[in-house]
């Protein structure tokens, strides 16, 4: 493969190719908005809306820079997850009106991964004064939101696509130098068809990688040809 120099970023000593993959598209996704915002700043407090591909890597991004992170979630299914493995400081179920309200004005930033319509408004409130609502997900519809949640508090909602390749090298050795994994599961080829159906259902903690090299593309082809037929 020949590509012009300036897009290529050098993988550093220490990082496997199957982990260096993720944080070339989750891992910057996440490291680009703390870093354009001038939110690297040891201590602050962070919410990460949404625990999937992107979310789990905002989790270990912000508590390697030192921040008191805060899971956002629907239900209460991926709190041990949270908390146990990714090592988040706190768990909030926003159907929960009772924590969202004593969670209130609280949280310096919320990066927001979820990619289908949901309100602002519960989450613009959690934000402290100057707070920021950064929105990852991509969403075909508009948004909504009552001025005075934005008003009231001076409060931003922006949105970051992504990365620069600067920011892309950087987060490469951000994660070496602080020990950083993504959670991935690597597959072959053949797996590719049964690998997106499980896309579909949610099913992956929480990046798929496919081991090319190691794959004999040939013969699982045929096989799969064989399968069909």
């Amino acid at each position: 493969m020949v590509v012009d120099q300036k897009f290529v970023v050098k993988i550093p000593a220490g990082l496997a190719p199957e982990q260096a993959a993720p944080l070339l598209c989750a891992g910057v996704t996440v490291y680009s908005p703390l870093k354009h915002f001038g939110l690297t700043t040891p201590g602050l407090r962070g919410g990460i809306l949404g625990l999937g591909g992107v979310g789990h890597m905002g989790v270990k991004v912000a508590k390697a820079m030192g921040h008191h992170v805060t899971v956002i979630s629907s239900s209460s299914k991926k709190r041990a997850e949270a908390m146990d493995h990714l090592g988040a400081d706190a768990y909030l179920v926003s159907s929960d009106a009772a924590a969202m309200a004593a969670a209130a004005d609280s949280l310096d930033y919320i990066i927001d991964t979820v990619p289908v319509h949901h309100p602002l408004e519960p989450y613009l409130a959690l934000l402290k004064l100057d707070g920021k609502l950064v929105l990852l997900g991509v969403i075909g519809e508009p948004l909504s939101f009552v001025s005075p949640m934005v008003m009231l508090g001076r409060k931003a909602i922006t949105g970051s696509f992504i990365g620069s390749i600067d920011e892309t090298a950087e987060v490469l050795q951000f994660c070496v130098d602080k020990g950083l994994t993504s959670q991935i599961e690597v597959v072959k080829m053949g797996y590719v068809n049964e690998a997106l159906e499980r896309l579909e259902r949610n099913d992956v903690r929480y990046r798929f990688v496919v081991d090319v090299a190691g794959s004999n593309v040939e013969a699982e082809a045929a096989a799969a040809d064989a399968a069909s037929n």
